[in-house]
């Protein structure tokens, strides 16, 4: 188990400041998708949605109830998500995976290189699933949207 100054080190400066002014908070009037993810282990949840135009997010909103972590990755997210597409949101996730599974995993490419930050969580098994469910609702979403318009 880890010890209390990891704890401390976890919930660093950065990832509470990320936490406290994360981007794109609410929810859109009329979005292509909506989808809601909760982590059964913690309770998180997050709300996300989106429309896309040529295989890109244009507008995204977020309503996210996580711990600090969750909140830090959906800010991380949020900065960063206008304009992706599904293969890069798939690639972020993968890497954002691999980094805090493996042992030395790489933190993700730019643009989402931030997720650096959450490095110190590696050791946290049980807090991955609230970092992840961000980028897991926001990749569903854009898999529901690109359905309803190829429909």
């Amino acid at each position: 188990m880890p010890a209390d100054t990891d704890l401390i080190k976890l919930y660093s400066q950065k990832i509470l400041a990320l936490a406290a002014d994360m981007p794109h908070v609410g929810r859109l009037d009329t979005p292509d998708a909506t989808v809601k993810k909760r982590s059964p282990l913690c309770g998180s949840t997050v709300t996300v949605d989106l429309t896309i135009a040529e295989g890109r997010i244009t507008s995204f909103a977020q309503d996210v109830k996580a711990c600090a972590l969750g909140q830090a990755a959906a800010s991380i997210l949020g900065a960063v998500v206008i304009g992706c597409t599904s293969d890069t949101l798939n690639r972020a996730r993968q890497q954002l995976k691999t980094m805090l599974t493996t042992e030395d995993g790489p933190v993700p490419l730019e643009p989402f290189d931030g997720f650096e930050v959450l490095l110190p969580a590696r050791e946290f098994k049980n807090r991955h699933a609230s970092i992840m469910l961000a980028l897991d609702a926001t990749l569903e979403a854009f898999e529901q949207a690109e359905a309803q318009h190829c429909a």
